[in-house]
C-alpha cells in the first residue's frame, strides 16, 4: 500500500488548465437550464446573459489578481481569511464546499434527465448514482486522471457548440434542412420583440443565467497543482469573456435563429430540440451524448474542487484533521469520500422528487455561488487596502476599474438574490439560506472553541 504524501503534485498542464477554465463556464445550466429560460424570457436571454458575463468577467479578474498575489490551493477562501477574518475563511470555505455539494446533485440530477432520451423506462436516480459513483473514482485515483477526463469532456462541449454555429450559419446561407426555409436572423427580434414576455418576467431568469456561471472560479483551486500557474491562470482568466460571447451569446444566437424561441419547450435540452427540428434523427441523440458529458464534466469539476477545499479547512483546524490527509498518489482521499456521501441526497432528491430536483438545486447553488463572489470581491477590497498602505506589493495582473466595478457587481449580486423571492420555486433558497447561516455561525464557534482548547 503507497504511503501518504503532504503535498500536492503539479500534474495539471497547460492544456488541462484551459480546458478546466471552460469546462466550468460551459456546463448544465446551459445545456438544459436555458431551455426553461428562453421560455421564460425569449430571445432577450442573450441580453441577459451578456450582462451577467460581464459581471462574471470583473470576478474572475479580482480572483486573477489575488491568485497573482499568492497562488494557493484554498484560493479564495485563504484570502478571506488573510483579507477579511477568520470568520470569512470558515463561512466562505464551508459555503463553497455545500456550493458545489448542490450544484453536483445539479449535476448527476441532468445525467438522470438526459439518459431518459434513450431509456425513458430507466428511473431518473440509477444514471445519478452510476455517474456519481464513477467520477469519484476518477478523483481518487490521480489528479493527471481528473485533468484528462476534464480535457475530453470539455473539448466535446467546445466542438458541440462551435458545431452549432457553424452549421447554423450554414443553414442561414444555404437554407438547406427542415428548418431551411424559416431560419432568419430576424427570428431573433422579430417574434414579439427582444422580451416579449414583458421585461419584469425576463428579469426573473437571471437566477438561472448566474447558476450558468457556477464554476468559472474553480480555476482558482488548481493553483497549487498546475505546472506553471504565475503564466497559466491569467491567460485562462482573460478568456472568459471571450468564452461567454462564444458559448453563451453564439449559441443563444444560433438556437434562436434557427429556431423561433416560443418554439422551445420549457423543459428538456433547446440544443436537442433544435437539431431534432433541423431533421437531422441522429444529431438529437449526438447532441444528447454532448449535455451529458458536459453534466458529467461539471460533476467532475465538482468533486474535485470540494476536495480540495474541504482539506484546505481541515489545514486551517475549521474541518477534521482526518479529513486532510492527502493519499500515496496525492489524492484528498478522505475529503473526497466525504464529498461523496453528501452528494448521495442528490440521488436521493432524484428519487423522491424529480421534477422539482433541478429547480431546487439551483436555486440553493445560486445562493452559495453569489455569497463565494461577493467574498472574493471584498477580500479582493482588503487586498487593494493593503497595497495602498504601502503594505503590500501591486502586482500586473490588476482588476479593471477596481475599487468602482467591485462595488458595482457587488450590488448586481444582491440584486439577483432579491428577485428569488418573487418566484415560489426558488424562494426555497432563501428559505435555506438562514438555516445554513445558523450552522455556519454554530460550527465556526465550534472550530474556534476546539482550536483555543488545543492552544
Amino acid at each position: 500500500m503507497s504511503q501518504p504524501v503532504a503535498e500536492y503534485k503539479r500534474d495539471l498542464s497547460t492544456r488541462h488548465i484551459n480546458m478546466i477554465a471552460i469546462g466550468g463556464a460551459i456546463g448544465v445550466g446551459l445545456f438544459l437550464g436555458s431551455g426553461k429560460a428562453l421560455h421564460q424570457v425569449g430571445p432577450g436571454l442573450i441580453l441577459i446573459y451578456a450582462i451577467a458575463g460581464v459581471m462574471i468577467f470583473f470576478v474572475m479578474r479580482a480572483l486573477g489578481e489575488l491568485l497573482m498575489y499568492r497562488p494557493v490551493s484554498g484560493s479564495f477562501a485563504e484570502y478571506a481569511g488573510e483579507f477579511v477574518g477568520p470568520w470569512a475563511r470558515f463561512a466562505t470555505g464551508w459555503g463553497y464546499w455545500l456550493v458545489w455539494i448542490v450544484t453536483g446533485m445539479a449535476e448527476i440530477t441532468a445525467v438522470g434527465e438526459y439518459f431518459q432520451f434513450w431509456f425513458p423506462e430507466v428511473p431518473q436516480w440509477i444514471p445519478a448514482l452510476g455517474a456519481l459513483i464513477v467520477l469519484s473514482a476518477v478523483n481518487l485515483i490521480a489528479v493527471k486522471l481528473f485533468g484528462e477526463f476534464e480535457f475530453w469532456f470539455a473539448l466535446i462541449k467546445v466542438l458541440a457548440i462551435v458545431g452549432l454555429i457553424v452549421l447554423t450559419a450554414l443553414i442561414l446561407v444555404f437554407g438547406f434542412s427542415n428548418v431551411g426555409d424559416t431560419a432568419s436572423l430576424s427570428n431573433i427580434w422579430g417574434q414579439g420583440g427582444w422580451f416579449p414576455n414583458g421585461t419584469a418576467s425576463s428579469l426573473m431568469a437571471f437566477q438561472i443565467v448566474m447558476f450558468a456561471f457556477v464554476g468559472v472560479e474553480m480555476v482558482g483551486q488548481t493553483a497549487s497543482e498546475s505546472a506553471n500557474p504565475q503564466k497559466v491562470l491569467p491567460r485562462a482568466i482573460n478568456s472568459v469573456m471571450l468564452r461567454i460571447l462564444i458559448f453563451y451569446v453564439g449559441a443563444l444566437v444560433a438556437l434562436t435563429a434557427l429556431v423561433p424561441w416560443h418554439q422551445f419547450p420549457a423543459s428538456g435540452s433547446p440544443f436537442v430540440h433544435a437539431f431534432t427540428l433541423i431533421g437531422i434523427p441522429a444529431a438529437a441523440g449526438v447532441i444528447n451524448f454532448v449535455v451529458t458529458t458536459a453534466a458529467l464534466s461539471s460533476c467532475n469539476s465538482g468533486i474535485y474542487s470540494t476536495g480540495r477545499m474541504l482539506r484546505t479547512l481541515s489545514e486551517d483546524g475549521q474541518a477534521p484533521r482526518r479529513f486532510g490527509q492527502l493519499s500515496g498518489r496525492a489524492v484528498p482521499a478522505r475529503a473526497i469520500g466525504v464529498t461523496f456521501c453528501a452528494m448521495l441526497i442528490g440521488v436521493a432528491l432524484n428519487y423522491l422528487a424529480p421534477e422539482q430536483a433541478f429547480t431546487y438545486i439551483t436555486s440553493a447553488s445560486t445562493v452559495g455561488a453569489i455569497f463565494t463572489w461577493g467574498m472574493i470581491l471584498i477580500s479582493h477590497l482588503g487586498y487593494r487596502r493593503k497595497v495602498a498602505r504601502g503594505e503590500l506589493t501591486q502586482g500586473r495582473f490588476q482588476m479593471p476599474l477596481a475599487p468602482y466595478s467591485n462595488y458595482v457587481v457587488l450590488a448586481f449580486l444582491a440584486f439577483v438574490v432579491v428577485l428569488l423571492a418573487f418566484d415560489s420555486e426558488t424562494r426555497i433558497a432563501l428559505y435555506i439560506t438562514p438555516v445554513l447561516v445558523i450552522a455556519l455561525v454554530v460550527g465556526y464557534l465550534t472550530s474556534r472553541k476546539k482550536q483555543t482548547a488545543q492552544v
